[in-house]
């Protein structure tokens, strides 16, 4: 069995990058807008390929104060330019040094944008088949957002959070309510195994409902993200997990 690890990163946290990327197989890079700037993403790119990880575009709102968490209201074209804009900076840079992207994963507020709306999720798909075709598209299943990437013909990797507590319908609990976010390392690994080997999750109320799961994503802003991460390979790879996207 196989299963990817991603994380954001490139998000202004330098030394929690350097401790997490060893431990994951792809990396959402900031785009500028969210969060980051040339600098970073050039120094991401190059810790990406020193550690063999993937590298793909994790673009958002514009909102630097809110970190890419409040919506904005956008058109479908504002977003399907602004995804053109943030994927092809990362491109330019994965490009000068000499690899390329492989994946685009949404960003906060503009993630859920677009897999609660399918103009906007259409938008997105849009946007990343004009850049590259071959990019993976990463997003919840059974969201607008892969069904859009499906109905595009693009490869979707569903995505799952294993420092994120879910609601009954499926959603991601929301930051604004309590117990939105996992604090124990040992919760979220149950969680990411429970996710990845049975493909079912326990929701805040308790029930167990099911979930797909091609590609895990960890928090870099995550109390203890360094630690949980660590833990999560070293798990996962225990159980005969093989890490790779």
């Amino acid at each position: 069995m196989k299963i990817d690890i991603n994380c954001d990163l490139g998000e202004g946290y330098g030394p929690y990058d350097k401790q997490i990327m060893p431990h994951i197989s792809s990396a959402n890079i900031a785009c500028g807008f969210h969060a980051g700037d040339p600098d970073i993403m050039d120094d991401t790119v190059k810790l990406a390929l020193q550690h063999n990880v993937k590298i793909g575009a994790h673009p958002g709102f514009p909102d630097k104060e809110g970190f890419g968490r409040r919506l904005l209201k956008w058109t479908a074209d504002q977003v399907y330019r602004s995804l053109l804009y943030q994927i092809g900076a990362l491109q330019a840079i994965a490009k000068a040094n000499g690899t390329s992207l492989h994946h685009v994963k949404p960003h906060g507020a503009l993630y859920h944008y677009g897999c609660q709306h399918k103009e906007i999720a259409q938008a997105m798909v849009e946007a990343i088949k004009r850049v590259d075709p071959s990019l993976v598209l990463y997003g919840p299943a059974n969201s607008e957002l892969i069904k859009a990437g499906v109905k595009g013909n693009l490869t979707v990797y569903r995505e799952v959070f294993a420092d994120r507590t879910y609601l009954e319908n499926g959603n991601l609990t929301p930051r604004t309510e309590e117990h939105a976010v996992h604090t124990k390392t040992k919760h979220a690994i149950e969680q990411s195994i429970q996710m990845i080997q049975h493909q079912k999750v326990t929701t805040k109320t308790g029930k167990v409902i099911p979930i797909q799961a091609d590609t895990v994503c960890v928090h870099g802003d995550t109390p203890n993200a360094v630690e949980f991460v660590k833990a999560l390979s070293i798990t996962l790879q225990q159980r005969g997990i093989q890490l790779g996207s």
